[in-house]
Order: structure tokens, then C-alpha cells, then sequence
């Protein structure tokens, strides 16, 4: 078998109402996803996280090295990409779009195959995933406090047992919030904090400070992914676990993180980091630095999917046991029209819960009505 074509999609959607994380506002959402056909008729799907036409750039300029080889060749594949830009993109946008080929190398492997990649990854652990909802984000009202907990509310009516809580609005605004919406999940939801990097080590550990009290699961990315001393100096002032590594990139990225002890919980995103190869090394890395792993996920269904697969072959976070403790997936439940709509069968869950597809590939397929539908301009 041989890839005889590589195509770039980039959609766009405008959203409903404007929110904002700590970085900035957003009034709509785009998507990159990257198509590999094959000369047998197999067609794999993958996605990039990041800056959508920077990202296609990337792969429209990799897809030269890709035809005519053997798309089965994973592992192959992804050392000769890396290779052949390491000179220049060891992190960031080139690794993110090495991700989404990556990922769609695997879609085809397990077409090619017929079984679902966790099979080819070595067999799934479980087949269904606990959910948290990410959520909570600012809107462009009064009363955050309001909308907040409402929002908050409805996540556990629909049976998420955990939620996510977007910060780096002010300290004080922050313990607010916190306080705020974990009266209103109640005592036994896992509440999460996600300050996206807005805040130095000082602020980040009076924050969590204040919000120690309410239980707090983990606090994501408290300060920039280039201060691992600050990710260390928040980690020993606080009894919170921290988490962090969405806007990190490979083993070797992650590799510094681990030997510096800067994380209690590792959240590398597939479509960004590496790919399903290089995240699978990541996780069985983090297996062996004592590093629980929640893959960061906020992207289409592809990226859900991939996700799923990644989660359904990674190691629980304690070992096993009747009671191990295995990983969650992050389900954003934001508005972004692109997610479902480009699936002919949308990933669901039902009270919390997503099972993880059992179809060849990435057990997806794609809805090109939809990809005409949000086609950027």
C-alpha cells in the first residue's frame, strides 16, 4: 500500500455568544484536519491542535515526503518527518502538524486491518472512559458567579461526576468563582482549576492556597510551560496535584518535566504533542515516573476519538488493583458547532460516560457535508 495524496482542511465556525479562557476572547472556533488517501482506497483522518492555517502550512509542505511510501510504517514515517525538521521545529506548530499525520496513519493502519487502533497500540485496558466536562468559561455578563454555578449545576444533572473551572481572572476572583461553583456541584463532584498559564508562581500558590479547601483535584497549568522551576515551587507549596503539558511536545519535552518532578499529572494533547506514536511513549514514561496521565482534549471528534484510543491503552494511574485508579477524559461541552457535526455518528456520553469506538481505525467517519459546510475562506 502506498499514500498517493495528503489534504489539509481548515473549518471555521462563529459562536453563538463570545467567551474567553485567561488568554483571550473568542468569538468562533476553528478546526485543521488532515486527509491521507491511499492507493488501495483507504482513507485516514487526522487533526492538529493549534493555529489552523499555520498547522496546514506544516503538513502541505510534508505531504511530498509522504507519497509513495508505505502508510503502515507509522513509526517510520513519523522518525523521517522529525528528522527532516529538527533542525527547526523540535517543538510547536511542526510537531503539532506531525500530529495530525500521524494520528491519520493510524486510522489507516487499523482500516487497513480492520480492528480499532487501541487493538494495534496493544490491546485496550477498558473500553469506556469516565468524563469530566470542561466548561466554565467567561461570558460576557454581569454576574459570573451566577452563570457559573447554574452552568456548573446542569454538567452534574447530565452525570458528569467531575468539571473543570476555567481561572486567571485576579486571585481574589478566582477563590470566588471556586467557592462558587463548588457549592454548587456539592461535596463528592471532582472539581478541577485551569489558570491556561496566566499567572507567576506567586500568584499561583496564593490562589491555590485560598482554594485548598474546597478539595480541588488538580490545578492546571498555573503558571507558563517554560517555568518548570515555577511549576516545582508551586508543586511544593500546595497539597492541590498539578498538572500541566498541553503546550508541551514530545518525549523529550516531556522528558525534562518528568526528571525535574515539575508535574503531578501530565496532559499531553495527541493532536499536538506527537501524535498516537508519541504519546503512547509518553504515557508508559510517565508510568515510570510515578506521573498520573490525562491527555488534554479540546478539538473535533477526531481528537476525541484519538483520544479515546490513546486512554484505552494507557496505564492506570495506581497499579492494578480491585480499586485502580484509571484516567479521565476531558469532554469539552463549550460551543463549538464543528465538534459532532463532521462525524456521521457523534461521540456521546451517557451520564458521564464515553465508550471508546470499537470500529476500524480511529472508529470514526467523516461527514464531507459538513467539512464543505465550515470550509474557512
Amino acid at each position: 500500500m502506498k499514500i498517493t495524496g495528503v489534504r489539509t482542511h481548515i473549518l471555521q465556525a462563529s459562536l453563538s455568544q463570545a467567551f474567553a479562557s485567561s488568554r483571550a476572547w473568542y468569538n468562533s472556533r476553528t478546526a485543521m484536519l488532515v486527509e491521507i488517501e491511499t492507493d488501495q482506497g483507504i482513507v485516514g483522518w487526522g487533526e492538529c491542535y493549534g493555529p489552523a492555517r499555520m498547522t496546514a502550512a506544516v503538513v502541505d509542505n510534508v505531504a511530498a515526503w509522504l507519497i509513495g511510501k508505505n502508510p503502515l510504517s507509522t513509526e517510520h514515517l513519523w522518525q523521517m518527518i522529525y528528522a527532516g525538521l529538527r533542525d527547526h521545529g523540535q517543538k510547536g506548530v511542526v510537531i503539532q502538524g506531525l500530529s495530525g499525520i500521524d494520528i491519520a496513519l493510524w486510522d489507516i493502519k487499523g482500516k487497513h486491518f480492520g480492528v480499532p487502533v487501541q487493538q494495534l497500540m496493544g490491546g485496550a485496558h477498558r473500553t469506556e472512559l469516565v468524563a469530566y466536562a470542561t466548561g466554565l468559561l467567561r461570558r460576557k455578563a454581569e454576574d459570573p458567579t451566577r452563570y457559573l454555578a447554574e452552568e456548573a449545576a446542569g454538567y452534574v444533572a447530565e452525570g458528569f461526576s467531575a468539571v473543570k473551572l476555567k481561572v486567571g481572572f485576579g486571585v481574589e476572583e478566582d477563590a470566588l468563582a471556586t467557592g462558587v461553583v463548588r457549592e454548587a456541584i456539592g461535596p463528592s463532584v471532582k472539581l478541577m482549576v485551569d489558570a491556561n498559564h496566566a499567572y507567576d508562581s506567586v500568584a499561583a500558590i496564593r490562589l491555590g492556597r485560598l482554594i485548598e479547601k474546597h478539595d480541588i483535584a488538580w490545578f492546571e497549568e498555573p503558571v507558563p510551560p517554560e517555568d518548570i522551576a515555577g511549576y516545582r515551587a508551586v508543586k511544593a507549596a500546595l497539597s492541590i496535584p498539578i498538572a500541566g503539558g498541553e503546550c508541551e511536545f514530545t518525549r523529550f519535552g516531556f522528558r525534562e518535566l518528568f526528571v525535574s518532578r515539575a508535574l503531578d499529572i501530565a496532559q499531553p494533547d495527541t493532536c499536538a504533542a506527537g501524535g498516537l506514536s508519541e504519546c503512547k511513549k509518553i504515557a508508559d514514561m510517565a508510568e515510570a515516573f510515578g506521573v498520573r496521565f490525562n491527555p488534554h482534549v479540546w478539538g473535533t471528534g477526531i481528537a476525541i476519538a484519538a483520544a479515546l484510543h490513546l486512554l484505552a491503552v494507557s496505564p492506570c494511574h495506581t497499579t492494578p488493583s480491585l480499586k485502580a485508579i484509571a484516567p479521565l477524559l476531558e469532554f469539552d461541552r463549550t460551543e463549538y458547532p464543528i465538534r459532532q457535526t463532521i462525524l456521521t455518528e457523534p461521540i456521546e456520553h451517557t451520564r458521564g460516560i464515553v465508550r471508546v469506538p470499537q470500529g476500524a481505525g480511529l472508529g470514526v467517519e467523516i461527514d464531507r457535508n459538513a467539512l464543505t459546510r465550515y470550509a474557512a475562506h
